[in-house]
């Protein structure tokens, strides 16, 4: 007999029948009772204390680096670091912004790559290597979803140059 995560198939074909594999997961099917797909994920922004702020300790604003090493610590106030998934009041994870060019949809959850860094295991500091010139930085409080804030908590922009 097979035997699927230790289980018989009898026994998940039965199981299936209470629970759907995608309510299990937290998903639902395109045209499933209960799909969002008109991507509406405002309902899940988290309201900001109204002290909140996040900024750099370092480095400062206006800083020159050599090499491309640049050691970047994450400051944040009104608010607690928790990780992605917990679901705690008045808490987020950081994203750092680098380089940006155009800000990303802030009702939504806020999209990894190259320019947009997570730290969705409540990190608050980072160790980057970036190209010799002068580079953006930015951070942004995500929530247990990475969705920002309303209003977003977002530190002030500051520009950095490796050499």
């Amino acid at each position: 007999m097979i035997k699927v995560l230790g289980f018989s198939p009898a026994l998940l074909l039965a199981a299936s029948a209470l629970f759907p594999l995608t309510a299990v997961a937290g998903g639902h099917l395109p045209g499933e009772a209960g799909a969002h797909e008109h991507q509406d994920h405002g309902s899940m922004q988290a309201a900001t204390a109204a002290d909140a702020k996040v900024y750099f300790i370092e480095p400062a604003n206006g800083q020159q680096i050599s090499g491309g090493e640049v050691k970047v610590v994450f400051g944040i106030e009104g608010m607690q670091v928790a990780p992605a998934g917990t679901d705690t009041p008045n808490s987020g994870h950081h994203h750092l912004l680098i380089d940006l060019e155009q800000m990303p949809d802030m009702t939504m959850p806020l999209p990894a790559s190259e320019n947009v860094r997570h730290f969705g295991k409540g990190q608050t500091e980072t160790t980057l290597t970036l190209a010799p010139g002068t580079h953006r930085l930015q951070l942004l409080l995500g929530n247990y979803a990475h969705i920002p804030h309303n209003p977003p908590v977002l530190s002030e922009v500051i520009e950095i140059t490796v050499k």
